[in-house]
């Protein structure tokens, strides 16, 4: 069992380390607002997680995952969603702003703007339901019971995620300063904006 555990944690941090939606959001938000809204967005994501995590013991998300038309709906609103975050971006570039999108009042990013980002870039990704559905069982030790191994598995999945987001908006953090030029802003709200809605395209054109 031990092993087996061993196996996928590595599997599981390689999924982790790959560059995917939740990572573009977290990294827009951390350059934008600071460390703190970086967080934010990034325990969003993680509780994303947790509720893919529970939807797939209770089986609903093995029901998404077979469903041709729930898979699709879930796709064209996460594939929208992504496009419209990549959008905002790019319009605040033109003002060499890095306004983060669903602003607050005034402005500024409201205190729950961050949080909502990032959980629902991560809810409205079907493609963890069919990784959680389809891998995770295929990861799962044999000693305990299919649901309890998958539930280490996902709890595993979002210690890692927590750890790999919470130190990756750390360090972007300590170079904000760099991004606070002009010239630098600009770029990377056009770089976020394209990649934000290229993932989009990616997730609308995807197969089940």
């Amino acid at each position: 069992m031990l092993m087996q555990m061993v196996t996928a944690g590595g599997v599981l941090a390689l999924l982790t380390l790959a560059p995917g939606p939740d990572m573009a959001v977290v990294t827009r938000r951390a350059i934008a607002s600071g460390r703190a809204e970086g967080l934010r967005t990034a325990s969003g994501t993680v509780v994303g997680l947790m509720v893919w995590g529970v939807l797939t013991v209770a089986g609903i998300a093995t029901v998404l995952a077979a469903s041709a038309r729930a898979y699709l709906v879930v796709k064209l609103l996460g594939a929208g969603y992504l496009v419209f975050l990549g959008v905002q971006a790019l319009r605040h570039s033109r003002r060499g702003a890095l306004q983060p999108a669903l602003s607050g009042p005034g402005g500024t990013a409201g205190t729950g703007s961050s949080f909502r980002i990032g959980l629902f870039c991560n809810l409205l990704n079907p493609k963890i339901a069919v990784f959680y559905t389809g891998l995770l069982p295929t990861l799962a030790p044999d000693g305990p019971p299919l649901a309890l191994g998958i539930t280490l598995l996902v709890l595993l999945h979002v210690v890692l995620v927590l750890i790999w987001l919470t130190s990756y908006v750390c360090a972007i953090s300590q170079a904000r300063s760099v991004f606070e030029r002009p010239q630098v802003r600009r770029a990377v709200g056009r770089i976020t904006g394209v990649v934000l809605i290229g993932f989009g395209v990616q997730v609308a054109t995807a197969n089940h």
